[in-house]
């Protein structure tokens, strides 16, 4: 298991998986190697197990592999970049960065859809939707209602998605996530916290692609 250290000013320890899989170790200056190790030692069990839900988030791209999008499942094939019932066709050069185009167009319009479809039942009023790179947030939504994506969120199964709309929209009458906000989800999506934990998973999508997006 490798280890990275980074040392500053704070005044405890924190512990993070970053990008390929590596430890990431944030201590005080006056910390000391001994200490730190015992650190990692304590939360090994808590290590192993989020480094277990990286392993079931990756994505493999060769051809005749299956990939799920929306919680659908495709098998790719080699070919022009686009979706034919259960077949997903991608070039064979590029395929990472075609795959990031085509679901940003597949997010576009999933999200966009559910965003009116919620808005509808559930009297919601937003300015906009649009599909984002963003590497940090799910999704997100200012003062004047528009809500944006990522378009990550075509590799999780709907009813994830489904929370992320729910929630965005929720911050149209919300703007913050106090008790009132939370009543809000809920009286939309009962289940929320188990989706919402559910999406916590999920969180080594963040990392997709990104060498081909920059």
């Amino acid at each position: 298991m490798k280890i990275k250290v980074i040392r500053s000013k704070r005044r405890t320890l924190s512990l993070s998986l970053g990008a390929e899989g590596e430890v990431v170790v944030r201590a005080p200056k006056r910390v000391s190697d001994a200490e730190i190790e015992n650190f990692v030692s304590r939360h090994r069990r808590w290590l192993e197990k989020r480094l277990t839900e990286r392993e079931g988030t990756q994505i493999s791209l060769e051809t005749g592999k299956i990939l799920p999008l929306f919680g659908k499942k495709y098998k790719i094939a080699d070919g022009k970049p686009s979706i034919e019932g259960d077949t997903l066709y991608l070039p064979e050069k590029n395929r990472a960065a075609e795959l990031v185009a085509l679901a940003e167009e597949l997010a576009k319009q999933m999200l966009a859809r559910t965003t009116q479809k919620f808005a509808s039942a559930y009297g919601f009023e937003y300015a906009s939707v649009r599909i984002s790179r963003a590497r940090s947030r799910w999704g997100s939504c200012n003062r004047k209602g528009a809500i944006a994506y990522t378009f990550r969120l075509a590799f999780v199964p709907m009813e994830l998605s489904e929370y992320v709309v729910v929630h965005e929209l929720c911050h149209t009458r919300v703007f913050n996530h106090s008790a009132a906000f939370w009543k809000e989800v809920a009286r939309v999506l009962p289940d929320w916290e188990q989706r919402r934990r559910a999406l916590r998973k999920q969180g080594a999508l963040m990392n997709l692609f990104r060498e081909n997006i920059g």
